[in-house]
């Protein structure tokens, strides 16, 4: 197979029951712009991205994912791709078109997630006010928020992480940079990438045996400061904080896990590394290294282990109902 035709992340597609208070906490929250609005979707952008948006927001009755979109990288890329995941057997077919890019290729993962690959794309044009005095960045800093600079990467729930992780490395050319494997050899975790940041694409097994869940997007921010800075700022606005600041084992991340009104994590991150030998073998964690928590040994908040949107079980929907109620209404 070519390995290195897809790029990197591109977008993605976020469902909520709450679009007005989930707009709201992207915009204000995160400090985001809401770059256009199509039916039930706003698109949102940070500062960093050079496409138009990197999250679609849409209303639907459950929190969850709608798409994961990833870019090709050239229309040979894009049909050399298109053709593996046919032969696997896991396309659903090609979409004309949508806001911000031409035709895309769908396909699901072998737990359901559904996916989304495309080539042609828009550049960011910014309007005059958001328009940057240094012409190598696409967008002003405005500094609203978080002032979130891009989509860094996301983080699914599978049944099977094993079969996942092979779909993504064989069929989709991602490398597989960092892993767990339990004490009876089975795989609870993937951390995945198709450039040299540590992770773009994570897979952790589900703890409620559920099919094409999420559990967190999240977005990056230029400094540890920052993501410190967003603590603060957003539990003023009671945006309830699952999991304070610290540095993640994994990818040595550092990180700040919150929930937005409609149910869904969202992580605030800077940090990690980048991996530049083309021949590194994954680091595999144990079950006893995993188990001592995180990177300066704080421990892993229970919800961490369980929650994922949709929510699978009633705990669950009685958890994201609490966190809803904690927020201020529109």
């Amino acid at each position: 197979m070519s390995f290195g035709d897809l790029a990197h992340l591109g977008h993605v597609e976020l469902l909520t029951p709450e679009p007005e208070r989930s707009v709201r906490f992207f915009v204000d929250g995160l400090g985001m712009e809401a770059e256009a609005a199509d039916g039930q979707s706003v698109f949102l952008r940070g500062y960093g991205d050079y496409q138009r948006y990197s999250l679609k927001l849409t209303e639907a009755e459950e929190p969850g994912l709608g798409h994961l979109a990833i870019r090709a990288r050239s229309p040979e890329a894009l049909e050399r791709r298109v053709a593996a995941i046919e032969a696997a057997g896991r396309g659903i077919g090609w979409i004309e078109s949508d806001l911000g890019h031409g035709r895309a290729y769908r396909f699901t993962d072998p737990d359901g997630h559904v996916f989304e690959l495309y080539h042609e794309v828009e550049q960011y044009e910014p309007p005059e006010h958001l328009r940057p005095v240094l012409r190598n960045q696409p967008q002003r800093f405005t500094g609203r928020g978080a002032a979130v600079n891009r989509l860094d990467h996301v983080n699914l729930l599978a049944v099977d992480v094993a079969d996942c992780r092979t779909f993504a490395t064989d069929v989709l050319g991602y490398r597989h940079y960092e892993g767990i494997v339990l004490d009876d050899g089975t795989e609870s975790g993937a951390w995945l990438s198709l450039s040299i940041a540590a992770h773009e694409l994570i897979y952790v097994a589900d703890a409620r045996h559920a099919r094409g869940r999420l559990h967190h997007i999240a977005f990056w921010v230029d400094t540890r400061e920052e993501v410190l800075r967003a603590a603060d700022l957003l539990i003023e606005h009671l945006v309830p904080i699952e999991f304070a600041p610290s540095k993640h084992t994994i990818s040595q991340g550092f990180f700040l896990y919150v929930f937005e009104p409609g149910g869904n994590r969202v992580e605030i991150t800077s940090g990690g590394y980048f991996v530049y030998d083309p021949e590194r073998e994954p680091v595999l964690w144990t079950q006893a290294e995993r188990s001592r928590g995180q990177a300066w040994e704080v421990e892993t908040v229970e919800s961490f282990h369980y929650y994922g949107t949709p929510p699978a079980h009633e705990d669950d929907r009685a958890y994201a109902a609490r966190s809803r109620e904690a927020m201020p209404k529109p």
